[in-house]
């Protein structure tokens, strides 16, 4: 049985955000048109949202956008609403993470009802996930990892995401290959023939 994890296709995230990836606006259309191709694929479809509190360092005033960040996804703001262009009418259950603390993985995230995803996944009888959304370089590939560490088959549908920077996008396609994960496509970067300006990095 398999499930399509769809990560943080949220306004903060997407162009005019405070954290704004380059085709992120794209990549949410991107994947609401998946959903309703694919939808015989997949028994659930899950979403993700970053919902922050008080993250403590996470966010920065003076961020070095490794460790910490720009303010993003508050809680209750517009930023961490899900894009206009992402179709969630086929979401069977959203799971918010980062209240206080800054969970790349959604993983890290629960249900309205307090239940972790594996836990969810689990009581469904789910093996196998596609993994999807934004950033490929960061909560993407935070939640693959996480993915495969906890036995599930899983693969990413990089033409699918949007990466924030081609070196760490990079090293992150690197970094879920060497854990196993099965990829397919290619992100969708600042500069790829996606956005119209110049080579999609590998």
């Amino acid at each position: 049985m398999r499930a399509l994890v769809i990560v943080d296709v949220q306004n903060d995230f997407c162009e005019g955000g405070s954290l704004a990836v380059q085709g992120g606006a794209a990549t949410a259309a991107a994947i609401s048109r998946h959903v309703v191709a694919e939808a015989e694929a997949y028994a659930h479809v899950v979403a993700s949202r970053d919902y922050h509190i008080d993250p403590g360092e996470h966010f920065s005033d003076e961020p070095d956008f490794s460790a910490s960040w720009p303010a993003h996804c508050v809680a209750d703001t517009a930023g961490a609403q899900f894009h206009q262009d992402f179709d969630t009418s086929r979401v069977e259950a959203v799971f918010s993470k980062g209240a206080n603390s800054a969970a790349y993985s959604v993983f890290e995230g629960t249900d309205e009802a307090g239940t972790p995803l594996a836990v969810w996944l689990r009581e469904r009888g789910v093996a196998e996930l596609d993994v999807v959304g934004i950033a490929t370089d960061h909560c993407v590939r935070a939640t693959a990892l996480d993915a495969a560490r906890h036995g599930f088959t899983t693969r990413v549908l990089l033409s699918l995401t949007a990466g924030v920077h081609p070196a760490t996008t990079a090293a992150a396609v690197d970094e879920m290959r060497a854990a196993g994960v099965d990829l397919a496509g290619t992100p969708l970067l600042a500069g790829s023939p996606q956005d119209g300006t110049g080579e999609a990095a590998e």
